[in-house]
């Protein structure tokens, strides 16, 4: 369903990715580990069309991201770091209005079950969003997304802002989502989160995929003494 082949990004010459091939089957969560600057976001934007590779093939559900980019985007939920909405509207019209964006109606009440699903108190669904706290914002974007029924999720530092039960939630949500189907890739800090939710995991360091592993063949300790001995090395 994602599909990466020898892509290779550089900026004013400069490696964001080089030679990245990976591969995330349908019901699978992949996640992306990496410090700052290691290609997480840059991975993903390609992965969305809004970045070109230099080099390499970049396939979604077996189709070039970069012939079909518009197509694709129907298909693919995409959620933030920060999400981006509009203060002056309630979490219940933002999710109505980028749902009307994407072609999708939904009544009131369906409306309101995405953002329960995904986390956001009954009684804060009208709340303007210029009142909500960073992970309030965050749930509406999880719900944006979810709403779109996407058949590939693409996931930048989806837990920020985030209390620990609203960030179980979501893995929860993630792992629903994949056992009905969805191809997940997430792209987090998180060492332990990404234990918990995702089946396979890899490691970018200056752009290179250096490792990958099952989620099952290693403890939450023992993926931290991995992670750290490749990004200090």
């Amino acid at each position: 369903m994602i599909n990466i082949q020898q892509a290779h990004k550089a900026f004013k010459g400069k490696p964001a990715v080089q030679n990245l091939t990976l591969q995330v089957e349908q019901g699978e969560i992949l996640g992306l580990l990496g410090a700052n600057g290691a290609g997480k976001s840059t991975t993903i934007n390609m992965l969305l069309g809004f970045l070109k590779p230099d080099s390499g093939t970049i396939s979604v559900l077996e189709k070039d991201i970069n012939q079909s980019s518009k197509e694709l985007r129907k298909h693919i939920g995409y959620i933030p770091e920060n999400v981006n909405l509009y203060p002056y509207l309630s979490g219940l019209e933002n999710l109505d209005y980028f749902c009307r964006l994407s072609g999708l109606k939904y009544t009131k009440s369906e409306l309101q079950e995405f953002l329960n699903i995904c986390g956001l108190p009954s009684e804060d669904h009208q709340q303007k969003v210029a009142e909500y706290s960073k992970g309030m914002r965050q749930k509406v974007g999880i719900a944006i997304a979810y709403a779109k029924k996407a058949k590939v999720y693409l996931l930048d530092e989806p837990a920020s802002g985030l209390d620990p039960r609203a960030s179980n939630e979501l893995s929860v949500l993630l792992k629903k989502l994949a056992s009905e189907g969805a191809t997940i890739l997430m792209a987090s800090h998180d060492i332990f989160r990404v234990r918990e939710v995702c089946h396979r995991i890899g490691i970018l360091r200056k752009g290179e995929l250096v490792k990958e592993l099952r989620s099952e063949e290693v403890s939450a300790n023992e993926l931290e003494k991995i992670y750290l001995e490749y990004i200090q090395n």
